[in-house]
């Protein structure tokens, strides 16, 4: 009899692959979304839905122990929000209810999907960031992802591993994906001059290292990335190499960046929406320093990464031309 896996957010970028490779690993998988969330990309897969809602702890605990699930890979979330509340509401409130729901119903191990933006960067190109590393997230959002890994925490009867992926491209993204655009266009915009170590972790790679955390790394925390570093330029090089392109390269002052960030939060707030450019959100797109070491979740996980960025940006460039997207 095959185990059961619940996914949440399986209709999300991330959510799509992890079903995907759970399928691969003879996992019975059963998706949770919203009732509003689009899933016609889901009809290829063999699977289950549910349409829970984080907010009941009551009602998510009876489900619970009614689908009898052996694993949970928790992947829901909002990655942008119109406060550090709302934020927080989602990210760790919601955490926070299925972990004690399945703290309740015998789930034998939960999987966080959680973001190294929990961390925060480094503010210097020196040094790296590691598991260990004292957490300083310089957004709202790595501060109610750092809030959903401690909130996770309490349950002690709760078996569980958080990983804290680094920038996640590939098939289906749709926020990298704006950068393509531009440099498809011929446009190729940077804020800032000042030299950045990035990193980065394809999703396929993710969604396998999601997947050997299942059954490995009890109650513990990992980064997860490529394990190389690139400059500021890296995209842009491999996507132009790729595609044959030649594009104006051009770099608009940080300070200019943030006027017009100030100005989207203010048209965003009338219309009552998150904006997904804000002036923190700076604080991420231009820190100094995201290279990570992922020695841990090698040792611990298994995890090995089959795809540096080139091969990673390789197969997803090809993916959104197959696919109409570019």
């Amino acid at each position: 009899m095959k185990e059961r896996v619940l996914i949440t957010g399986a209709s999300g970028f991330v959510g799509y692959h992890l079903v995907n490779e759970a399928l691969k690993n003879n996992l019975e998988v059963c998706a949770a979304v919203r009732k509003s969330s689009k899933i016609d990309h889901l009809k290829e897969f063999d699977i289950q839905y549910i349409y829970p809602d984080f907010s009941d702890r009551e009602a998510l605990t009876e489900t619970l122990k009614n689908e009898k699930f052996d694993y949970i890979i928790h992947a829901a979330g909002v990655t942008k929000a119109r406060s550090q509340r709302e934020y927080d509401l989602i990210n760790a409130g919601n955490t926070a209810n299925l972990a004690a729901a399945a703290a309740d119903s015998g789930v034998k191990k939960l999987v966080l999907i959680s973001s190294l933006a929990a961390v925060g960067p480094l503010h210097s190109l020196d040094g790296i960031i590691k598991d260990n590393t004292t957490p300083n997230p310089v957004t709202a959002y790595g501060r109610s992802k750092l809030a959903a890994e401690e909130r996770l925490k309490v349950f002690k009867t709760l078996n569980y591993t958080i990983l804290r992926p680094t920038a996640v491209y590939g098939p289906r993204d749709k926020d990298i994906f704006i950068f393509f655009k531009q440099v498809v266009k011929g446009i190729e915009p940077y804020i800032g001059s000042k030299a950045q170590k990035l990193s980065f972790i394809y999703v396929t790679d993710l969604a396998k290292a999601s997947i050997k955390a299942l059954y490995a790394g009890n109650k513990k925390t990992y980064i997860i990335a490529d394990g190389n570093f690139y400059d500021k330029y890296a995209l842009g090089d491999i996507t132009k190499s790729v595609l044959n392109l030649r594009t104006y390269k051009f770099h608009l002052p940080v300070n200019f960046v943030k006027v017009i960030a100030g100005i989207a939060e203010k048209v965003s707030s009338l219309s009552n929406k998150a904006s997904a450019l804000n002036i923190e959100k700076l604080n991420e797109l231009t820190a100094a320093n995201w290279y990570c070491d992922i020695e841990e979740a090698k040792h611990d996980l298994g995890f090995t990464p089959h795809y540096d960025l080139h091969a990673g940006l390789t197969e997803t460039l090809n993916w959104y031309k197959a696919n109409k997207w570019l």
